[in-house]
């Protein structure tokens, strides 16, 4: 993607809202991002966390106190909506329950004045992208959530959008069809090529999707990068616990050569733990072990070790939960292998082993 133009270019972007007697409330802080084209892009983080403000932003529907939003090239941040070519798929899907899943996809179409041979060619097109063709002639009124889905998605993909703006549309699904759609919105932004910029709270959406994800706090923008990046590389302790199951440790950095920091933890044992450049290179420092990272074992001199206090079995794999000498809650995650007994049981002392160059220190 490297190669590849930018889509949306936020530049400085700062929101605050003020309410007569209240002090100015910040929900955008200096937020700069680059969206490419063709790309899967995810704002993640919270509720409150600006993501939707931002969202608001791109599309139109508010405007920011500072900062430009660029949009290949061109400021857009004073265009009212209409004017911009960029469509929104809310959570609520906004379709008319007395029309048909063809008409509703057309609407659009019909608003901007297109002939009618286009519009019907272009409704057929989008009924097969989003497969829907067999319900062409039914009420979105008598279609299931799912199916409902797939209609706004085409509704808003038929005027060919340089951008489409997805705000947290899959929240009323059950599970299944959650999973089911995320396999769905990626493939439709394959085959269309439209940049997609996806609000969520879900994790678990934005690592299936995502070509990028920004994972944002308060206002913030915390880091940016691929679902590998963000999962296995986190840079500060709020990513890395917003983002899967975490274990933190703490302890003092002795060395750092070559990007690895030796590090002797409070909890014992000396490891070595990759730094990145902003890390800090001695002192206190936080180390960030992922679950699925580590194994448990016979206690072992040079490694961690504790009391095995549960295990919660998953199906797949198990979840041993570990109190460490010292005190601090470890969690193990290994994979179930066939029948296999658990070889440790609860009130056990166990150790632990990290896997190899996954150890990594935080910057905060």
């Amino acid at each position: 993607m490297s190669n590849s133009k930018i889509a949306i270019d936020v530049r400085g972007v700062s929101r605050v809202f003020q309410t007569p007697g209240q002090a100015p409330f910040a929900a955008l802080d200096n937020v700069s991002v680059s969206i490419q084209e063709n790309e899967f892009f995810t704002l993640l983080g919270p509720s409150g966390c600006g993501k939707t403000t931002l969202l608001r932003l791109i599309a139109g529907f508010d405007f920011p106190t500072d900062g430009q939003i660029m949009l290949y090239g061109e400021d857009i941040a004073v265009l009212p909506p209409y004017k911009r070519p960029v469509n929104t798929v809310f959570q609520s899907y906004a379709l008319f329950p007395h029309m048909t899943v063809a008409q509703n996809i057309g609407f659009g179409l019909e608003m901007q004045g297109k002939p009618r041979d286009e519009i019907k060619a272009r409704v057929a097109e989008m009924l097969k992208l989003v497969r829907m063709e067999p319900m062409k002639d039914r009420r979105t009124s008598q279609i299931s959530g799912g199916q409902q889905q797939r209609v706004a998605l085409a509704r808003a993909l038929a005027p060919k959008p340089k951008v489409l703006l997805l705000d947290e549309p899959l929240s009323a699904l059950d599970y299944k069809l959650r999973k089911d759609m995320q396999i769905e919105l990626k493939r439709l932004q394959t085959e269309t090529g439209i940049t997609f910029i996806f609000v969520t709270h879900d994790q678990e959406e934005a690592l299936t999707m995502s070509d990028r994800i920004a994972v944002m706090s308060k206002g913030n923008i915390l880091q940016v990068g691929s679902p590998r990046d963000i999962y296995d590389r986190p840079a500060v302790r709020f990513v890395a616990d917003f983002i899967g199951e975490t274990n933190f440790l703490s302890g003092n950095v002795k060395s750092t050569a070559k990007g690895v920091s030796k590090v002797k933890l409070d909890c014992g044992p000396e490891i070595a733990a990759a730094a990145g450049e902003d890390a800090a290179k001695s002192g206190k420092v936080t180390v960030v072990v992922r679950p699925e990272h580590s194994n448990l074992c016979a206690p072992k001199k040079g490694q961690l070790s504790g009391v095995l206090e549960n295990a919660v079995y998953f199906g797949t794999d198990t979840h041993y939960h570990v109190k460490l000498d010292d005190g601090t809650q470890f969690m193990v995650r290994q994979q179930n292998e066939g029948g296999a007994k658990p070889a440790f049981e609860a009130g056990s002392k166990v150790g632990v082993a990290i896997d190899e160059g996954t150890a990594r220190i935080l910057r905060d």
